[in-house]
């Protein structure tokens, strides 16, 4: 990922959506917001405790790092969960109930989403100029949300798995994800052969590669052009929030994509 920074903010982008300046995209570290304490410093979650003010001007300054107007940002209560919702200019400004997933072929029309582990999914079909933004933790990929946006694009928008990039954004790895039965029986169900996605530890613990089971899927799918972050938020609470690393005292970071006419984004002094 390249690593940028605008405004005291610092965020990373994809180099195979960064190509492509109709594309919008971030990723934002939890560097340079107004939060305290255990929300230190740009938390984006609303509902963690965090001062709502904060919260809001947090908001503010990740919009307009990117000149974008709030009114043309669309988001969603994330349940970890599957269901997708398609929106448009007529959602501008929603909060989508009980949804883990956004996609749109509306220009100037901003997709946003909250993390501390779990995965930011951002695909991309070049052709039909159609995008899409998933919540990936382990609840959501074993209920099918990766499969389920990727069948969205198609059925939608006529979107072909071969045409599309994936880019896979920071999350818990496989070094750090320690997991217990509640995981493993139904991801061994989900995957069959499952030993390079649940590796047992010297000390017998068993350790989930959630990324590589997203690129599974996606592969599964069709799809050929993935790109990996390869960024650990459990490795590095220094940039990333990590509800695992922090025992669930802890933010979240905010990742964005959307389309316009021309695009470009600040590069890092």
């Amino acid at each position: 990922m390249i690593r940028r920074g605008h405004n005291g903010l610092a965020f990373y982008q994809f180099a195979s959506l960064s190509a492509r300046p109709e594309v919008v995209h971030a990723v934002f570290t939890r560097l340079g917001g107004s939060s305290q304490g255990h929300f230190r410093s740009l938390n984006v979650g609303q509902r963690v405790g965090d001062n709502p003010q904060a919260v809001q001007t947090n908001h503010e300054l990740v919009f307009s790092s990117l000149s974008l107007e709030p009114s043309d940002v669309v988001t969603a209560q994330q349940v970890h969960g599957a269901r997708v919702a398609v929106v448009g200019a007529d959602h501008h400004g929603a909060v989508l109930p009980s949804t883990d997933a956004l996609l749109t072929q509306s220009v100037n029309t901003y997709l946003l989403m909250r993390f501390a582990d779990c995965l930011p999914l951002m695909l991309y079909d070049p052709m039909h100029q159609a995008i899409a933004l998933a919540h990936c933790g382990w609840r959501g990929l074993l209920a099918g949300v990766v499969p389920n946006t990727v069948r969205a694009l198609h059925l939608t928008f006529g979107s072909q798995p071969a045409e599309m990039l994936a880019a896979l954004g920071p999350s818990i790895r496989p070094c750090c994800y320690e997991v217990g039965a509640d995981v493993i029986q139904p991801v061994k169900r989900l995957f069959g052969s499952s030993e390079a996605l649940l590796a047992r530890q010297p000390d017998g613990s068993v350790h989930f590669d959630l990324p590589g089971a997203v690129r599974i899927q996606l592969q599964q799918l069709g799809l050929h052009h993935i790109e990996d972050s390869s960024l650990c938020t459990a490795c590095r609470t220094d940039e990333f929030f990590s509800h695992r690393a922090e025992s669930g005292n802890t933010g979240r970071f905010a990742a964005l994509i959307g389309l316009r006419e021309s695009g470009g984004h600040p590069e890092m002094p």
